[in-house]
């Protein structure tokens, strides 16, 4: 299939604006991605003709609403090809999910115990289990980074033992792009009896996941990335996992009964989706999937591939470039350095062209200590960029390069 990507770029009206006085060329989608009509509209659509609670209401309004929430589930159940609905969690996010995890698997976990994260992760799969240890004295362990920046899985392979009671890592770097080989360190987990999860906040919106394939015991990623709107988001858990694990917050929807000498919880996912969740976003996150099962996942991953491939062999020829992040396997993600210029120097300068970049540590700071840097310009890419875009991008790179190195 050949994407059309004039037809796709219609569907998303912000990208007709322009940022003093220029086009824009959105290029931060590994942070947020830009919605489609259609999400917007699914929005609009639930507020306007089905807003009630859900679960709790036998008028017509709050099965309409219970009905749209679920089909949201449905459709994040098919974007990772999980097993069954019910093992799809909604939270805020891929940080709340991931909470999720290290609290209710850390209820479970005794002093000694043995928790492993890499030296790639997001802060949302470090501060968790740093909170958690406070409390529970485990260990941290720590996968380092190979100078390409792949994974050293022969240290992976040397850290795990009979006290290693999770590993929990990303799918994909959102500082250095690699994608590292989940499918096989999760067999290498479970080898020594270890959950497995997977931060999929840069996977799930840029390749297919297939979390049966994977064999990973959870997996958690947030719309807003994937075409959808802010604030919802998806932890995948084993069911059987799911059904031992405690509560994680307590309130409305999660209970079976409520008495004053007894609890009982509801079935899953409800039991961990306390109080009113946010309905209209699981709807619109309905309309997101339905977009990307339209382009095709393989038509995402294929096109921004291409497109930061090309990007990469752009700016190599610019003076003073320094890419961070060369690992074999790569999504569309290019962090990068001009000289010794400050990232945020490049990235408000780009800005001002009408190119939004990412400038920082992108909460990675353990990462930055590695790489020796303070933070990056990060370029990140999605379905409706362009190669015209790429041009505008190295073009306004090469203009204030010489200004940056002065």
């Amino acid at each position: 299939m050949s994407i059309d990507t004039s037809n796709i770029r219609a569907q998303f009206p912000i990208l007709e604006r322009k940022i003093y006085g220029r086009p824009l060329v959105y290029l931060d989608n590994a942070a947020s991605s830009q919605v489609p009509n259609r999400v917007v509209e699914a929005i609009s659509t639930a507020y306007t003709h089905a807003k009630a609670n859900v679960h709790r209401g036998n008028h017509l309004l709050s099965q309409e609403a219970t009905d749209a929430m679920e089909l949201g589930r449905i459709a994040a159940a098919r974007l990772i090809n999980a097993p069954s609905r019910e093992e799809i969690i909604f939270t805020r996010g891929t940080t709340e999910a991931l909470n999720l995890v290290a609290t209710t698997v850390g209820e479970t976990l005794n002093e000694g115990d043995e928790v492993i994260v890499s030296a790639m992760e997001h802060h949302s799969n470090i501060v968790p289990w740093h909170l958690l240890s406070r409390r529970k004295d485990i260990v941290i362990k720590v996968i380092p980074v190979l100078t390409n920046g792949s994974l050293d899985l022969e240290a992976y392979a040397d850290m795990l033992s009979h006290r290693t009671r999770i590993v929990s890592v990303c799918h994909a770097s959102n500082v250095l792009g690699t994608i590292n080989p989940v499918k096989q360190m999760a067999k290498m987990a479970h080898g020594v009896g270890a959950l497995f999860c997977v931060d999929g906040a840069q996977s799930a919106p840029h390749s297919v996941v297939d979390v049966q394939d994977i064999d990973c015991d959870f997996f958690a990623f947030s719309a807003h990335k994937v075409y959808g709107p802010t604030g919802i988001g998806v932890l995948y858990g084993r069911r059987a996992i799911l059904e031992q694990l405690p509560p994680y917050q307590g309130g409305g929807e999660m209970i079976g009964h409520v008495h004053w000498n007894d609890i009982t919880w509801a079935d899953i996912p409800f039991k961990f989706e306390a109080g009113t969740p946010d309905y209209i976003g699981a709807a619109a996150m309905a309309s997101a999937v339905e977009f990307v099962e339209e382009v095709g996942m393989n038509n995402i991953a294929a096109h921004e591939h291409q497109l930061a491939e090309y990007a990469r062999q752009q700016m190599a020829s610019i003076p003073g470039t320094r890419f961070f992040g060369n690992a074999p396997e790569r999504c569309g993600v290019i962090s990068f350095l001009i000289g010794h210029a400050h990232h945020y120097d490049t990235g408000m300068l780009l800005d001002k062209m009408g190119i939004a970049v990412r400038t920082g540590h992108h909460c990675a700071q353990p990462l930055m200590d590695t790489l020796g840097v303070e933070g990056t310009v990060r370029a990140s890419f999605a379905i409706y960029n362009t190669a015209e875009e790429v041009d505008t991008f190295v073009a306004a790179l090469r203009r204030i390069a010489p200004l940056l190195d002065q």
